[in-house]
């Protein structure tokens, strides 16, 4: 492009070299008359240097008409040697030229390096111009272009009159000098917002410059319709401006927007890195949830928005947010919770929160109407044991183009006076929970302010003035302005409000916004809208009783987003060192007590925990068969025992012969196994299966073992034995199993016949035993224990004895006497001991006669069982010819048999399908405690346990913030 435009300009000056003498340079002025007129100004005020040249239209005004004076030439007589006077004369000029092209050449060159050095460097923007404009000297033609253009003489005609210009110059210049209109746009009270403030200092240097002042001091106009109308211009100024920067944001947004996406779909390609606003997000929520137990405070910067209740706190977030995000409600208190929202920027506008992964798209009102649902429920959620408010803050994530970047903490609404429905403590509770976040030193506060009711209502301000007396760190906001300039009945009222005047309260910064109609279901554009325009038409900003900068909600939050970074920038290096010294003392004292041990948490002892009960559980399926059969038969026996000795072979053994005995033992095995035995045997099986796993569970693993985890062991084993069922099929097949084997009467040999002699010899001992305990307690210690321990026997214990000895008497007489005691023997009994003076009960009577007919009948079947020891042979021939009956002996088979059996089928049933849906459930348990923080908190307890916590918090937030340091210094 350069080279077509140079060649254009060699064509012009080729074709038209001839012709300068055309132009109008009559018209020019004289540089002596300029200069004579610049000398007769008198500067007031020296002008400022500045290394590059300005280069202005003024420069090349006439300012006065040049006058021509004509020149003077005297006689000059002497004419000798005047070949010699014009050879000097022509040397001298051959000189003069020669220094002229020279000095004319180096000026140019160095005119030509200025020039230069004032242009920036384009070639870093090549990309901005299409590629088909550096190739249009390819396809034009620029000789036949400059042969078409017009000549120089049609070119001069186009050149102005610098003559008119001089004189329309020099009326403009007397009207300036008669009129002070610097000074009166200058006393306008917005022209400082545009101009910046060396806004004043330019005007009067210009002055200076170029008119000529008097010595006189300039007057104030105080016409007040040119004031108005200087105001109404700079309004309109500063509006279209306005316009003008909102129409660039707009475009910025849209580009970074385009921009973003184009980093979001490569996201897979490379790692993301997160944002600065998001790292500083995370430090705050890894504080939230640390117990400052050293002394080790968060003093991080916030944003803590605090307001009376309904004063539009919530409105002015979501304006600076984008979108409608929070319940809405018309006078109730919405805000029940702390709610911490992270901005930042984003390719698309969606919201999250801190412990879900889903996204709310904020441009649809579905999702808009779910996240508000969502954190209503929350909210009430937080809310426990009856209080109307909560001190739990609910963590949430906003992103979109051109949002500011910040954290802001939306608190409850404070109340003067506690309604009806809340808790009695709701006002108090509500000042804690402010106080606790305003009194963070780095805290920002924004205070907000309803306009449309009465100041002196106020309660946030005195509030606010407590915590921040000086106003270093508060932002105040007034909303409601529109409805504020109707409603207010004197205007000047607001501008106090605004400057501070107001209020004791004392703030960086003052603010006025609206934040819509009053309309709940209103978009945020249409209240922008709606903002925009009220503001334009407002005569609080026509009249300077509100700057420009101090109005609507964007010009707040770039503010506020100002204030938070500078408030991070100031603190973070010191709130950094504060937990690098919490570390080293909690490094420093772990060392100290635990100096063997790894530095585990709760959730690494957890896991460690967790491992070890899974193996303990697998240890289950290496128990031997042969262990479990075992373990099994031995406690299905010792639950079954009474029930076979009391209800099948005491009854059975009344009877008069052997068949008989048979037929009775057969009915009462088939009841038993019909209703009871099955599911007994069930109940064997799974306390078996809990006692093993208690005992693998417990056990002490020497010096490895860890009592840290017997609290989380036992509750795991508790929960998963409540969880788990057995199979409801079992007891079905079993009872078949049961049934079979208790039918079974043959023994094959007498390697059988032996064991179940063994097997009857010792249940009948255990039992003859623990009846002689009973009676030994019922009639007290014998003579020996008397006699040697000096103990006696009491008056209960004396009738027993008595009446014990009267009834072995009678069993002794009849030695095939039936288990019970006829009335008359009862009689009978009672009358002879009365006759030797004790008095007894016929209650007492029986009572005592079922233990004595007990042992009775146990001496007499061991005695038989003694017999059949060599009844194997008669038992092959079914005891033909021979008196020795050994029944008894075949039921103890059949019944030791069948718990044989049954063992056998329920330690099949525990390996092959009950151990691993224990183990089933012992993850299932294991996987909700994982989940369950509580749960963790109060099973892993102890100082070595808080110790490691608060040592993994420490150093979690120290690399989070040095993070977010080295990220902040890169960005600046």
């Amino acid at each position: 492009m350069l080279q077509a435009a140079c060649t254009v300009c060699r064509a012009l000056v080729k074709k038209h070299s001839g012709k300068v003498g055309r132009f109008p340079v009559q018209n020019l002025p004289l540089h002596r008359n300029r200069q004579s007129y610049f000398l007769n100004l008198k500067i007031q005020r020296r002008l400022p240097y500045t290394p590059v040249q300005c280069y202005s239209s003024f420069s090349r005004l006439q300012l006065r008409r040049s006058k021509f004076y004509p020149l003077h030439y005297g006689f000059q007589a002497k004419r000798h040697f005047w070949v010699a006077r014009l050879a000097s004369r022509l040397l001298k000029l051959r000189y003069i030229l020669l220094g002229s092209a020279v000095g004319g050449g180096y000026t140019a060159k160095k005119t030509y390096e200025q020039w230069k050095d004032m242009f920036p460097d384009l070639n870093e923007y090549k990309w901005i111009v299409p590629d088909f404009i550096w190739e249009l000297d390819q396809h034009i033609d620029f000789d036949k272009l400059s042969k078409a253009l017009p000549d120089s003489e049609e070119l001069a005609k186009l050149i102005p009159d610098f003559e008119k210009l001089g004189e329309s110059f020099n009326l403009l210049k007397g009207w300036f000098s008669g009129h002070n209109l610097v000074s009166e746009v200058i006393g306008a009270s917005d022209l400082l917002l545009l101009l910046g403030p060396g806004g004043e200092t330019a005007f009067k240097a210009a002055d200076s410059k170029i008119f000529e002042t008097s010595d006189k001091q300039y007057k104030k106009v105080s016409d007040k319709d040119k004031v108005d109308q200087l105001q109404e211009e700079l309004l309109r100024t500063q509006l279209k401006y306005q316009r003008i920067l909102e129409r660039l944001e707009k475009e910025n947004k849209d580009l970074r927007k385009l921009v973003l996406q184009k980093d979001d779909k490569g996201i897979h390609h490379r790692k993301l890195k997160k944002s600065l606003i998001d790292l500083y997000s995370e430090v705050l929520d890894i504080l939230s949830d640390y117990d400052a137990s050293y002394n080790t405070q968060d003093h991080l910067p916030r944003v803590i928005v605090v307001g009376d209740q309904s004063s539009g706190k919530t409105s002015v977030l979501e304006m600076i947010a984008q979108a409608r995000i929070f319940p809405r409600g018309s006078g109730e208190m919405m805000t029940r919770a702390p709610v911490k929202v992270t901005l930042s920027e984003g390719p698309h506008h969606v919201a999250i929160f801190k412990d879900s992964s889903r996204e709310f798209d904020l441009t649809k009102e579905s999702d808009l109407a779910a996240l508000r649902d969502e954190i209503e429920v929350r909210m009430k959620k937080s809310v426990k044991n009856g209080q109307t408010v909560s001190p739990e803050t609910i963590s949430l994530s906003v992103k979109g183009p051109g949002i500011q970047r910040m954290v802001l903490v939306d608190l409850p609404g404070v109340i003067s006076t506690v309604t009806s429905g809340m808790a009695p403590d709701t006002k108090e509770t509500i000042f804690s929970i402010s106080k606790a976040y305003m009194q963070n030193p780095n805290a920002i506060i924004l205070c907000i302010q309803d306009g449309s009711v009465d100041a002196e209502r106020s309660i946030v301000t005195d509030l606010v003035s407590q915590m921040d007396p000086h106003g270093r760190r508060t932002i105040f906001v007034l909303t409601k302005v529109d409805l504020a300039e109707k409603n207010v009945a004197s205007p000047n009222r607001i501008q106090q409000i605004i400057e501070g005047k107001l209020f004791p309260m004392k703030a960086l910064g003052y603010f006025a916004v609206v934040t819509g109609k009053g309309n709940t279901n209103e978009s945020i554009e249409s209240i922008k809208d709606y903002e925009e325009e009220f503001f334009q038409g407002s005569s609080l900003l026509k009249k300077g009783m509100l700057k420009a900068h101090q109005v609507t909600t964007k010009n707040l939050s770039l503010a506020v987003s100002d204030c938070f970074w500078k408030m991070v920038r100031e603190s973070i290096e010191q709130q950094a060192d504060a937990f690098k010294a919490t570390r080293f003392n909690l490094e420093t004292e772990w060392k100290n007590n635990y100096p063997r041990l790894r530095e585990l948490d709760r959730n690494e002892l957890f896991e460690k925990a967790k491992n070890e009960i899974l193996d303990e559980v697998i240890s289950l399926t290496q128990v031997t068969p042969k262990h479990w059969e075992e373990i099994l038969q031995k406690t299905l026996w010792e639950r079954v025992s009474t029930h076979v000795i009391e209800n099948i072979y005491l009854p059975a053994a009344q009877t008069a012969n052997s068949g008989t005995f048979n037929t009775t033992v057969d009915i009462k095995l088939k009841q038993w196994t019909d209703k009871q035995l099955p599911n007994k045997a069930v109940e064997v099986a799974w306390d078996t299966l809990q006692q093993e796993f208690s005992h693998f569970m417990t056990e002490p693993k020497g010096k490895e073992h860890d009592d840290i985890f017997d609290k989380l062991k036992g509750a795991v084993k508790e929960e998963s034995i409540k969880r788990h069922r057995w199979n409801e099929q079992a007891e079905d097949s079993l009872r078949v199993i049961q049934h079979n084997a208790l039918e079974d009467r043959s023994i094959s040999d007498k390697q059988q016949w032996d064991a179940a002699i063994h097997f009857m010899e010792d249940t009948l001992k255990s039992r003859l035993k623990d009846t002689e305990s009973v009676i030994r307690g019922m009639v007290g210690p014998d003579w020996k224990e008397r006699w040697f321990s000096w103990t006696s026997r009491s008056a209960e214990q004396h009738v027993r004895n008595e009446t014990k000895n009267e009834l072995e008497k009678m069993l002794k007489v009849n030695e095939d006497h039936p288990a019970y005691l006829a009335n008359d023997e009862v009689t009978t009994v009672r009358k002879n001991l009365e006759t030797r003076g004790v008095e007894v009960d016929p209650i007492l009577i029986k009572d005592t006669w079922h233990q004595v007919y007990r042992r009775h009948f146990l001496q007499t079947a061991l005695s038989g069982c003694n017999l059949c020891r060599r009844g194997f042979y008669y038992y092959q021939r079914h005891f033909v010819d021979s008196e020795l009956e050994c029944n008894d002996v075949v039921l103890f088979w059949r019944i030791q048999r069948m718990l044989g059996i049954t063992a056998n089928t329920l330690r099949q049933q525990l390996i092959n399908t009950e151990v691993r849906r224990l183990e089933k459930n012992v993850k299932e348990v294991l996987e909700d405690f994982a989940e369950d923080a509580d749960k963790k908190v109060s099973l892993l307890t102890g100082k070595r346990v808080q110790l490691a916590e608060d040592l993994k918090k420490v150093r979690e937030i120290q690399e989070k913030l040095e993070a977010f340091i080295e990220a902040l210094h890169q960005e600046k």
